[in-house]
């Protein structure tokens, strides 16, 4: 039947034809019972002709009809008139979301205004069994007034039902002999590759909307449909935040979630999207709207006689530090950044102003015997006076409930409110036992040098502290990273990478809820090649504390050696972003961002990281890590003597180190001494370091991949 305007359909009239595409033909109309303008879809001629997909087809169609939500596109009813099948539906005067995209990206308040109800509508649908299937910036429009409003719900997945050949496949076929179509654009990869698809299909979609939304760019587009499509199959998309320097660092992490290219590793569900973004919306209203109170936990000062109580008084500070993190009305330093000004002099104000916050946290503790003796002090960083102050002194067996109470008057002093949830993590303690807590701090201080034979000392700690409570999780988290260092530097052996993944894996039993369980666990699974066991146990440790900086740090490791060099820039990111003042994640993200081509942004890099190692130097003039990572930056950046030397200062001080000898192969490549680096790799072999995604994938390693020698290296490796 010829349509035009005029032509009449039962009880509807055609006015103008709006457009035409996969999904059919669409006219906007009158409802002349009702009189009322409708959208009115006409399906393809033919596709209901079978009995079994017509009943099948009108199952579905009244599914779809009978969802209503206010971001929505409502059918009406699905009609039949002169032969034809059309749905009529809600006509929304407005334009396509395509229409609203600008140059990079939206500002915050206009994204979330868009992404809220967007996701809101998504996870609404889905809730009811319903999904989308082709979610594109031109089938969500914005009506007069602004309301989102999303076309086509559950439609393509009607289409596949009636169509011998599904609409994804139509389109795909015609897409790679045509070009470039929209919904090519965003497609996930499993509807790329003929697989079954679930709700998931339309979180990957929905990234990538929200992707170009705040970045004004597509994460995968490419010049021709065949280079889009390897793009979305194997390509990983620069974070956001490096296109709009305005968004929070924290929407990457959401963002990559949802383009995950593995539907397991995949954010799940829709409605936790809605809540990741309700939060960073809410995040960003409370620091423009009223700036959160924040406080510094310095190291607490050993006051003992002996004075061998450092371990002990620095791990009550860590702990009220882990405490006050969980709060989350607080803005708290990070550890790292605290811990600097042991034993320095600098007054309040100068503290305050460098970690800016606001306040500051002192004490002092006294161990003798079964007795101890804390001293702890809030103190305005502006004025230097305090805010609240307390003494206590009480049984060792008291510690937990000391460390309890002093995060409570520090709450309570800077006029922050608990929440259940909040006070129940507050009085939850680690063990039940203050001399196992005592082992596992004095495990963590030496476990933190990263030196094999510390690592081994821990490791004797860490089982002490399991032999006085079986029930320690954290211990059990210790004894896993030991033995997985072990495992990496040491003595590879099937037996040592067990044991590894057994402490990880009753860590996790114990306290399920431990993010520091589940990145020990995440790290063990990793070295073991459970690679996507490990990928869901680091993403569970970032969702229970994005500000862990081992599970970012360690998931980065983790991808690197994986080859996956855009999710490695992106966790080193986050893992400067929890730790600003750690050298070793901005030195490590330059290797991963040379290797994608990136070379302003590796220069960069190695400058922050150069800045603040010397900086570390200054005070640890002997600690063999910060001198060979920084030695490496230096040759990468032209300095060559001067790296050389750092080399020769970290070589003298740990000779047979393995990690020291492949980092030092890695500073002969990038010299150019090829002979000399290759005797370093080999000698890092030797002494245990057989990680063999570190020799393939390090761009430090690029010019000695043609020698014989690294060639016989890396089949040894095999």
């Amino acid at each position: 039947m010829n349509l035009e305007p005029g032509t009449k359909l039962g009880h509807y009239e055609l006015l103008e034809k709006l457009g035409e595409g996969g999904m059919g033909v669409v006219w906007k109309g009158r409802d002349l019972t009702l009189d009322r303008v409708v959208a009115v879809k006409f399906m393809p001629e033919g596709l209901v002709e079978d009995p079994a997909r017509r009943a099948r087809f009108e199952r579905e169609a009244k599914a779809v009809a009978a969802l209503h939500h206010p971001s929505i596109v409502t059918v009406y009813a699905i009609e039949q008139a002169e032969g034809l099948c059309f749905f009529t539906m809600e006509y929304v005067d407005g334009r396509p979301l395509s229409d609203c995209f600008v140059p990079g990206g939206l500002a915050l308040e206009d994204f979330f205004r868009i992404a809220l109800p967007l996701t809101e509508a998504v996870a609404a649908a889905h809730e009811r069994g319903i999904i989308h299937r082709d979610l594109k910036p031109s089938n969500i429009m914005l009506d007069s007034a602004g309301r989102v409003k999303i076309l086509d719900f559950g439609l393509a997945q009607i289409m596949d039902i009636v169509s011998p050949l599904g609409s994804h496949e139509k389109t795909l076929t015609a897409t790679l002999t045509e070009g470039i179509s929209g919904t090519i654009l965003f497609m996930s990869p499993e509807q790329l590759r003929g697989e079954t698809t679930d709700h998931r299909a339309d979180l990957f979609s929905l990234g990538i909307i929200l992707y170009e939304m705040a970045t004004g760019a597509h994460p995968f587009a490419g010049r021709t449909a065949a280079d889009t499509i390897a793009a979305i199959l194997k390509n990983e998309p620069r974070p956001a935040s490096a296109l709009n320097s305005r968004l929070p660092r924290q929407l990457d992490r959401v963002l990559g979630h949802c383009l995950e290219k593995n539907v397991r590793l995949r954010m799940a569900a829709a409605v936790d999207l809605r809540e990741e973004l309700n939060r960073l919306r809410q995040e960003g209203h409370e620091s423009q709207a009223e700036e959160l109170p924040s406080v510094a936990v310095l190291p607490f000062v050993d006051m003992s006689r002996e004075k061998d109580q450092t371990y002990f008084c620095e791990g009550i500070a860590e702990e009220i530090t882990n405490a006050l993190c969980r709060l989350h009305g607080l803005r708290v330093a990070s550890r790292t950044a605290a811990f600097q000004f042991k034993d320095q002099s600098a007054e309040p104000r100068e503290i305050g102003r460098r970690l800016n916050v606001e306040t500051l946290l002192e004490g002092s503790v006294r161990k003798a015997g079964n007795r101890v003796r804390v001293t702890a002090q809030l103190i305005d960083a502006s004025g230097g006076f305090h805010l609240w102050s307390e003494s206590y002194d009480r049984e060792l067996r008291d510690i937990f409930q000391i460390q309890e109470e002093i995060a409570r008057n520090i709450a309570h002093a800077l006029q922050v409110t608990l929440s259940p949830q909040e006070k129940g993590a507050l009085e939850k303690a680690p063990t039940r036992h203050v001399q196992a807590y005592d082992y596992y701090l004095r495990g963590r201080s030496f476990y933190y040098r990263y030196d094999k034979k510390d690592i081994e000392f821990a490791l004797q700690l860490f089982t002490r502290a399991i032999e006085i409570d079986p029930e320690y999780a954290l211990a059990w988290s210790g004894l896993a990273d030991c033995w997985s260092y072990i495992y990496l530097y040491s003595e590879r052996k099937d037996e040592v990478r067990r044991q590894a993944e057994a402490a990880g894996r009753r860590a996790v039993e114990l306290d399920p809820e431990s993010a520091q369980a589940q990145a020990s666990r995440a790290v063990a699974l990793s070295i073991g090649g459970h690679r996507e066991e490990a990928e869901r146990g680091f993403e569970t440790a970032v969702r229970f504390d994005p500000n862990l900086f081992e599970a970012w740090y360690f998931y980065a490791r983790h991808v690197f050696v994986n080859g996956d060099l855009e999710r490695t820039v992106r966790y080193y990111a986050e893992a400067q972003r929890v730790r600003p003042d750690d050298f070793q994640a901005p030195l490590l993200q330059a290797t991963a961002l040379d290797s994608l081509d990136r070379k302003d942004e590796a220069r960069s890099a190695r400058r922050r990281g150069l800045s603040l190692v010397d900086d570390y130097i200054k005070l640890h003039p002997d600690d063999s890590r910060a001198l060979y990572m920084s030695a490496n930056a230096l040759v990468a950046l032209g300095e060559r003597d001067k790296g050389l030397e750092r080399a020769r200062r970290a070589r003298a001080i740990a000779p047979n180190e393995p990690m020291l000898l492949y980092n030092l192969g890695c500073i002969h490549s990038l010299a150019g001494d090829v002979e000399e680096a290759i005797e370093c790799l080999e000698q890092a072999v030797e002494a245990g370091l057989t990680q063999k995604g570190w020799f393939e994938h390090d761009s430090d390693l690029d010019p000695l991949r043609a020698h014989p020698r690294f060639k016989a290296l890396l089949e040894k490796l095999s």
